[in-house]
C-alpha cells in the first residue's frame, strides 16, 4: 500500500514516514487530539546523526513554540487578578521605562501581541546574554522602541519571552519556568516539557541539524555549516537547554504540545484540569494586531496574545485551515495549532531546521492529511 491509496490514520502514518525517508530531518514526532481524546502519537527516525531511535517521550528543542507556554503564564496571572491586559508594564516593572517616555505606555497587551516596539534590540545580537536573566532584562530596560507601542506589530523573536517572563516574575515572585511547571505543565500532565531543563534531569535533548535546501540528512558532511547552523549549534548546548529563555529554549514533546492546544481548544480545561478561564482563552486567541508586512518577518501576520492566528498564505496550519485556527511555529522545525471549529489539536516536532518555505510544505502536508482523516 502506498500513500496514494492509504486510508484513515494509515495515510497520516505513511506521509509522516515518507518525510523521514526523504531525509527532511533525522527524527520527528506527531501528535493529534480530536476533542479531548488523543487519537494519534507517532515517533520516528533518530535523535540526531548516529543517534538513538526517536520515541514519543524524547525531548526536542521547541524554539518559538515555547512562546505560547510563556504567554499562558501571563494569562494565568490575569485570571488570578495579579495582572490586567491594560496594565502598563512600568506599573509592575518600574525600571522598564522612564515615566515621561512613550515606552512607558507599553501595556501587557502590547507585550503579548508583539506591539511593544522592541522586536529587534541589542538582546538579539548578544546570545551570550540569553542564559543570564538579569543581563537580558537590563538590555531590554535600556532599549528604545522602534515604533510607538500599540501603533504597529513586529515579531519579537527573543524579547517576547524576557518581557513576558519578567512580568511573570514581578507579579508572582517565581521564574517563568517555575510558574509554568506549577500552573500549566503539572496540571496538564506535561511531564516532558520544561522552560529551563531541571538540573536533576539528564540533558538528553534531541540534536538539532540545520540544512540548506535541498540538503537531506542522509547526505554526508551537511548540516551545521549553513546559514541556520549557528542556531543549531547554540541550541544544542546544555547551557541553553537549562536556561530559561522563554521565547525559544523550551524543551518538550509533540504529545505534550498537542495536549496543551487541546486544552485551549476546549476552553482552557482538559480531563478535569483547568489552566485558564474560558473567557481568558477567548482573549488569548482573539486577533489583537493585524499587519500586511510584519516589521521583522516581512509577511502578513495576525497576532493574538501569545499565539498567531491563521488566515494568511504564510501560515503553517495546513492549506485546508481557516482564519479561526491559532498556533505557533518554531524556527524551521516545529509547529502546533488548534482549530476551535473542529476541536482538532496538532503538534509536529522535528530536529531538522529547514528553510521556511520547505518547512511550510512538509508541515502543511501532514496538517492536510490529519484534517482529511479526522474532520
Amino acid at each position: 500500500m502506498t500513500v496514494f491509496d492509504a486510508d484513515g490514520p494509515t495515510r497520516i502514518e505513511q506521509a509522516f514516514a515518507a518525510q523521514l525517508d526523504a531525509g527532511f530531518h533525522h527524527g520527528a514526532q506527531l501528535a493529534v487530539y480530536d476533542g479531548t481524546e488523543r487519537v494519534l502519537s507517532l515517533a520516528g527516525g533518530d535523535t540526531g546523526p548516529d543517534g538513538d531511535p526517536t520515541t514519543p517521550d524524547q525531548k526536542h528543542v521547541l524554539f518559538s513554540c515555547t512562546k505560547p507556554y510563556t504567554a499562558a503564564c501571563v494569562h494565568h496571572l490575569v485570571d488570578a487578578g495579579e495582572l490586567d491586559y491594560g496594565d502598563r508594564v512600568v506599573d509592575h516593572w518600574p525600571e522598564y521605562a522612564d515615566e515621561d517616555t512613550e515606552k512607558a505606555d507599553t501595556t501587557v497587551r502590547h507585550v503579548l501581541s508583539h506591539q511593544a516596539g522592541l522586536a529587534i534590540t541589542d538582546l538579539d545580537a548578544n546570545p551570550e546574554a540569553w542564559t543570564d536573566w538579569d543581563a537580558s532584562v537590563s538590555l531590554l530596560e535600556d532599549a528604545d522602541p522602534s515604533f510607538a507601542p500599540g501603533t504597529s506589530a513586529a515579531y519579537h523573536p527573543v524579547s517576547f519571552g524576557f518581557l513576558a517572563g519578567e512580568l511573570v516574575r514581578r507579579a508572582s515572585g517565581q521564574s517563568v519556568g517555575a510558574y509554568a511547571r506549577e500552573h500549566v505543565f503539572d496540571p496538564l500532565g506535561m511531564d516532558d516539557t520544561h522552560i529551563g531543563l531541571p538540573e536533576n534531569e539528564s540533558d538528553d535533548v534531541a540534536t538539532l541539524v540545520a540544512f540548506d535546501d535541498p540538503d537531506r540528512c542522509r547526505d554526508t558532511d551537511t548540516g551545521l555549516d549553513t546559514d541556520r547552523g549557528d542556531s543549531a549549534a547554540l541550541f544544542n548546548t546544555e547551557a541553553v537547554h537549562r536556561a530559561e529563555i522563554p521565547a525559544a529554549s523550551g524543551v518538550g514533546t509533540a504529545r505534550d504540545m498537542a495536549r496543551f492546544y487541546a486544552c485551549l481548544a476546549n476552553g482552557g480545561e482538559l480531563d478535569g484540569a483547568r489552566i485558564l478561564d474560558t473567557d481568558t482563552v477567548a482573549a488569548l486567541t482573539r486577533v489583537q494586531a493585524q499587519v500586511e508586512d510584519d516589521g521583522t518577518l516581512g509577511v502578513p501576520r495576525r497576532y493574538g496574545m501569545g499565539v498567531v492566528r491563521g488566515g494568511t498564505p504564510h501560515d503553517k496550519y495546513g492549506t485546508l485551515s481557516d482564519g479561526a485556527v491559532f498556533g505557533h511555529g518554531g524556527l524551521g522545525s516545529s509547529v502546533a495549532w488548534a482549530d476551535p471549529g473542529t476541536g482538532l489539536a496538532f503538534a509536529y516536532v522535528t530536529n531538522g531546521i529547514r528553510d521556511e518555505t520547505e518547512h511550510r510544505l512538509r508541515v502543511n502536508e501532514l496538517a492536510d492529511a490529519v484534517r482529511t482523516v479526522y474532520e
